[in-house]
């Protein structure tokens, strides 16, 4: 059996070499820095990465079949799809480099392969993924009317997909204060890319009710003040109240909201 699949798999490496050899010299280049693209990113040598991406999107100006210029040339598919396959993982790295400014802009380069050459490419299963993140990132962002006209934009189909589904569950539990939901959403994120932006939802989540909490009541206790947000642990109330919220106080079995 691994005799077998070795020789698959040698038999898949040797047909990529052919595809290679049929690509002209600038499509080739771009192909393998590609590949070493992936690779550090699999290694999360997220400097390395950016060095590259770097180095490919300087490239892809020199393909002319790319958006703004959709210049048919004989490569047309591949460029396509390459070019579309690299926005996508600069979104990917922009997640885990925890920087919105990237994110913003790398989505906005993908996008037009979604919706204005889909149809000319192969699907690409990172499509909903990605999409899903960014109506994530609106939330996150309190841009809820942007994240509404990005809903106009999709399809019947994708709005089922389960990546957008759950985008649109959180904008409604959040719209109507169901912060439990939200909170327990934390748990089943879709897709592993979404566990940064949904952090910094649970966080606007917290200081919302938080801010609520300290209206409502002059102190709880410990296991009221954790049931109220919807915190684990003493010691993970403990860091929520060092870090963002040092005027409350932890004293005799109580959280004090004032000092």
């Amino acid at each position: 059996m691994k005799e077998k699949k070795r020789n698959q798999e040698k038999i898949r490496v040797a047909e990529r070499e052919r595809e290679r050899e049929k690509m002209d010299p600038k499509l080739t280049e771009v192909s393998q820095l590609f590949e070493r693209l992936k690779a550090s990113l699999m290694r999360n040598d997220l400097d390395n990465c950016s060095n590259l991406l770097s180095q490919l999107k300087i490239m892809l100006t020199g393909f002319r079949s790319l958006p703004p210029l959709f210049e048919d040339s004989p490569n047309t598919v591949q460029e396509l799809t390459i070019a579309r396959n690299i926005y996508e993982h600069a979104v990917v790295l922009s997640v885990k480099a925890e920087d919105q400014d990237a994110f913003e802009r790398d989505f906005f380069q993908l996008k037009p392969y979604y919706t204005d050459i889909g149809a000319r490419l192969p699907p690409s299963p990172q499509e909903h993924p990605i999409l899903g993140l960014n109506l994530l990132r609106l939330l996150v962002q309190n841009r809820i009317a942007e994240f509404h006209t990005e809903l106009e934009l999709l399809s019947t189909s994708a709005l089922e997909n389960p990546c957008i589904k759950h985008a649109i569950e959180l904008e409604q539990s959040f719209m109507e204060g169901a912060y439990n939901r939200v909170l327990s959403a934390r748990q089943t994120v879709p897709h592993e890319t979404y566990a940064y932006f949904m952090d910094l939802l649970v966080k606007t989540v917290r200081d919302e009710i938080a801010g609520c909490g300290k209206k409502a009541y002059d102190y709880l206790s410990i296991n009221d003040a954790k049931q109220m947000l919807m915190i684990s642990s003493d010691q993970v109330l403990s860091k929520f109240i060092t870090e963002e919220r040092p005027e409350w106080e932890i004293k005799n079995g109580l959280v004090f909201f004032q000092k």
